[in-house]
């Protein structure tokens, strides 16, 4: 998976990932919202955790979209990308 996110988002070890709220799409935790990723630097990084020599994590200020559930991140290897979900 972490291949093809280097690709994809043009990342290098030790680059880091941040996971936020969208407005608009599809969510099933949030109505209206949708998960949104961008290759950035932590901030203040509330949640975070490293993998695969990224850094992913969620702003303070974004947390609330999560609304208590952990996200699991899975990749599809017959589509070649990652697919998002959550756990209470």
């Amino acid at each position: 998976m972490y291949h093809v996110l280097k690709e994809e988002l043009i990342l290098e070890d030790g680059d880091s990932i941040r996971f936020f709220p969208r407005y608009g799409g599809y969510s099933p935790i949030q109505s209206g919202f949708s998960l949104g990723i961008s290759p950035e630097p932590v901030k203040d990084g509330k949640v975070k955790t490293e993998s695969g020599g990224l850094t992913f994590f969620v702003e303070e200020e974004d947390l609330w979209y999560f609304d208590g559930h952990d996200l699991e991140i899975r990749f599809e290897e017959k589509k070649a990308e990652p697919t998002f979900h959550y756990h209470k």
